[in-house]
């Protein structure tokens, strides 16, 4: 995969809240010119691109990682501050890094794109994690972005050798009076022996200590990291692992993912190449990896399948729609994005649908396929493990909501898919980004789109409704698209978005 050269611009969009009534949220006919929507725009140097952008909860601050710099901007996106990462001599087969040893591979001048942005907010910390030397972080000062430490000397010091912006995903498991966890899920371009797919690593609180980055559990044979079998490879030489999102609720760590497969289509013997979109679920406190479990998920609707997954937002479901579907109004609901088929990833069709998952629901169903296994029935079922087809093994024991696994019946894939609640369609312009919350007791979720549109769905409120929604097309942007946005949490009718 080449990565795409994105050349971003950020605005702050100040949307419109309009009456909501029992039958409708929003208004059906068009603002009068004097209520359009204003823009404030920041535009970053010609040659970089914009990869990933945070905001502080506590301040509102941006937060943007770039290619080879990262800014801080006010809430009204002025530059408070810079830091530079890059560019620097390096070459992407130097493992370990020249910074480390004498690499005799020619070295070139690489920018360094930046591939996680996480707030740590214990530490008062930035985390910026690059492309430069197999994916070094550096740890800055939420201030005034001074670089409070960059380990690098070690190979847990390297997170990921892919170039890609959106290779890696990382979310923080916070603690009041321990070291935080770091769980990183990160594509591994064929280099399954130098990464591991899925990992958890020690958040220290000195910024320069030794272990900052080390593995949190790692002896002789066991370890807090998932690491793709090399034997996968000779079943589907490109294999990897693709992450488009993550978050934790719980007990657990989610991250959803695509990944290759391959499938006999029927009535033919010869197998072809599919994308199956998979949620990961893990437990926070497993330290040994032993709760590792996949089920793959889609959404259909008139009979159209929408199984590649683009983007997802994780939310509360809102007094309106927690009753429509029959859940609690803090219920978490996993909105997103995907597009039609399952033969296209680069390519995706144009297609599109936004589909609600219920949480809790996946994971009755993570329960349900544990409950069998641990009775002895079927095979561990996952598609990097086919080679093997692992038999599952039986054992007496009770296995509850939190069940985080024993070191039997792990890694454990989910054969039956779960089908989201498909709530918009789009036919032409492929939704890329989404972001959804409460207002007001009522789920809003926005959505980009390929040509630059933002659209404002309110949500289903009967069941008839399910299907059909109103939309509003907040503005017509001009750009390419719209791959990244979100709101501020001290202004919910403010939304940020990064295009092309």
């Amino acid at each position: 995969m080449k990565a795409m050269p994105w050349n971003w611009t950020c605005l702050l969009s100040h949307l419109l809240m309009v009456g909501m009534g029992s039958s409708t949220l929003l208004s059906r006919q068009p603002p009068p010119l004097s209520q359009k929507r204003s823009f404030v725009t920041f535009r970053g140097e010609p040659a970089e691109g914009f990869n990933h952008l945070v905001v502080d909860e506590r301040t509102g601050h941006i937060y943007l990682g770039a290619v080879n710099r990262i800014y801080k901007l006010s809430s009204d996106l002025k530059v408070l501050v810079t830091h530079q990462t890059g560019p620097d001599e390096d070459n992407p087969k130097c493992y370990p890094p020249r910074i480390v040893q004498t690499c005799n591979e020619p070295l070139t001048t690489t920018n360094n794109v930046n591939k996680m942005l996480l707030i740590d907010y214990k530490e008062n910390r930035l985390i910026a994690c690059g492309s430069l030397y197999q994916g070094i972080c550096k740890l800055l000062r939420l201030e005034d972005l001074f670089k409070l430490g960059e380990p690098f000397h070690k190979k847990e010091h390297y997170l990921s050798g892919v170039n890609e912006s959106g290779s890696v995903f990382g979310v923080i498991v916070s603690y009041s009076n321990l070291d935080d966890k770091l769980f990183i899920a990160t594509a591994v371009d064929g280099k399954p022996e130098y990464f591991p797919t899925i990992s958890s690593r020690k958040l220290t609180k000195n910024s320069e200590a030794d272990g900052m980055f080390a593995y949190v559990f790692h002896d002789e044979f066991v370890a807090s990291m998932i690491k793709i079998p090399s034997d996968t490879f000779t079943v589907i030489p490109d294999f990897d692992i693709y992450y488009v999102y993550g978050f934790s609720s719980g007990n657990f760590v989610y991250f959803l993912t695509l990944q290759p497969e391959m499938v006999s289509p029927p009535g033919s013997t010869t197998k072809e190449q599919v994308y199956t979109s998979k949620l990961v679920r893990l437990c926070k406190e497993d330290t040994a990896f032993n709760s590792y479990v996949e089920v793959p998920i889609g959404c259909e609707r008139g009979g159209v399948e929408y199984r590649l997954l683009q983007a997802a937002y994780l939310s509360k479901a809102g007094a309106v729609l927690a009753q429509t579907l029959g859940v609690h109004s803090e219920d978490d609901l996993l909105f997103t994005v995907f597009s039609k088929g399952q033969k296209r990833k680069m390519k995706s069709l144009d297609e599109s649908a936004l589909c609600i998952f219920i949480l809790k629901q996946i994971n009755d169903r993570i329960k349900e396929r544990l409950q069998s296994c641990y009775r002895g029935e079927g095979t561990l079922d996952l598609a990097w493990l086919k080679v093997k087809d692992i038999p599952c093994s039986s054992a007496l024991l009770t296995i509850d909501d939190n069940f985080c696994g024993l070191d039997m019946n792990a890694p454990l894939g989910v054969s039956e898919m779960v089908r989201g609640i498909p709530v918009f369609t789009e036919d032409r312009d492929r939704m890329t980004s989404v972001i959804a919350y409460v207002y007001k007791n009522h789920s809003l979720a926005f959505v980009g789109t390929k040509s630059g549109k933002l659209k404002k769905l309110p949500e289903p409120v009967g069941p008839a409704q399910r299907t059909k929604v109103s939309v509003e097309e907040t503005s017509h942007l001009h750009w390419q698209a719209c791959p990244d946005f979100m709101s501020t949490p001290h202004f919910p009718q403010v939304l940020l978005c990064c295009l092309v």
